[in-house]
């Protein structure tokens, strides 16, 4: 017995010794990757003005306009943007009758759409913080896919629920996720048109944009070469 247990210990070592072996050289790529990132770059290198259409679930179309700002490569490939939006819309009719419905069989039981709530609109304004992945195509065309989270200042308004616990529960402030995905256009060594799709999950909304743009890169911001490296 006493010469099985030693061979068993002999073989936990030797696991213990292989695996001591095999990380190290596992966490070379990933310091590889992270190495990549730095804050050195990191400066306002493009100014850009977009306006589209979005449209959301439970309210109508609408447009949407906004001011990116460009603040240059955090790693070879990746950069960093900072976004400002703005859109208004109102709830569709669908979401606006089911309400009401809602609201007479509870007030009014035996008298069916007693209550007429009218238009109810909501706005939005959005600040968010997007990593985008670009891939260089050729031909002066960039394509890009992003992701990032966005912070939601949102205002309801109506004849009807103005001043109305309504009204408080659609002026919230909340956080969403992102997705891009889009393409830049080289119009000149300083101008760049863009076409963009983007994606919002958030709290009691959901929303895609289809946008153009214009964006200025400044003189001070061009991009970095792939092999540079700052401090971490």
């Amino acid at each position: 017995m006493g010469g099985w247990a030693d061979g068993r210990m002999d073989r936990w070592v030797m696991l213990v010794v292989l695996l001591l072996t095999i990380c190290p050289s596992a966490q070379l790529p990933a310091q590889g990757v992270l190495n990549q990132f730095s804050y050195d770059n990191l400066r306002l290198s493009g100014i850009q003005l977009d306006a589209g259409i979005l449209g959301a679930s439970h309210l109508t179309g609408a447009t949407i306009g906004g001011l990116r700002l460009d603040y240059g490569r955090i790693a070879p490939r990746v950069r960093l943007l900072l976004g400002l939006s703005y859109f208004h819309s109102r709830f569709d009719q669908q979401a606006v009758n089911r309400f009401e419905q809602r609201l007479d069989s509870i007030v009014n039981p035996g008298t069916p759409d007693a209550i007429d709530l009218g238009r109810i609109s909501l706005s939005d304004i959005i600040g968010d913080i997007d990593f985008q992945f670009v891939f260089p195509q050729g031909h002066g065309i960039t394509a890009y896919l992003g992701t990032g989270i966005s912070v939601h200042v949102r205002n309801g308004s109506g004849t009807a629920i103005n001043g109305t616990f309504m009204e408080d529960a659609l002026d919230v402030i909340t956080a969403g996720l992102n997705g891009t995905m889009g393409f830049e256009f080289n119009l000149s060594p300083a101008w760049r048109f863009t076409v963009d799709g983007r994606g919002v999950l958030s709290s009691g909304l959901r929303s895609v944009s289809l946008r153009t743009g214009i964006m200025y890169r400044l003189p001070g911001g061009r991009e970095p070469k792939a092999g540079s490296r700052g401090t971490r």
